[in-house]
């Protein structure tokens, strides 16, 4: 079964459970899945939809951040409550540990010595982490750390 088909089948799930929320979030990522198709002009194949999970849980998260800057924290609790739904979807999200050892290795690799390096540091170490799903703004963060010693 693949990725698409198993978000379908949870959504019916949830729609006969009468679970609106989940209903709701499995809905508008089964319509990113649908739009990204007619796009591509092709089917999704799995690694495509993670990558499209991924863009909606960044979506979410900076959504989380604006909304609790302006103080809705309805809207907190709504994104939120989808950022639980779509991570189920998604491997378990990499360490602070792995994503150190991973930012380190790129680091050596590139012989980076200053901020001026950080985009060939991003890009080998987010090669590093691909397939963890590690959060691009936690490895950002850290290749900073990492740069500014």
């Amino acid at each position: 079964m693949t990725l698409k088909d198993k978000i379908i089948a949870d959504m019916t799930a949830a729609m006969k459970a009468k679970d609106a929320a989940r209903t709701s979030t499995l809905r508008m990522v089964k319509a990113a899945i649908t739009n990204r198709e007619k796009d591509g002009g092709a089917a999704l194949t799995d690694e495509d939809v993670m990558k499209l999970l991924r863009s909606q849980l960044k979506q979410r998260r900076d959504s989380v951040e604006q909304y609790g800057a302006a103080g809705r924290q309805d809207l907190v609790d709504k994104e939120t409550a989808e950022i639980a739904v779509i991570e189920e979807y998604l491997p378990q999200g990499a360490s602070a540990a792995e994503i150190d050892q991973a930012v380190a290795d790129a680091v050596t690799e590139t012989g980076a010595t200053s901020m001026k390096d950080m985009g060939a540091v991003m890009k080998v170490a987010m090669a590093k982490l691909s397939g963890k799903n590690a959060d691009g703004k936690v490895v950002s963060e850290t290749v900073k750390k990492k740069l500014a010693v």
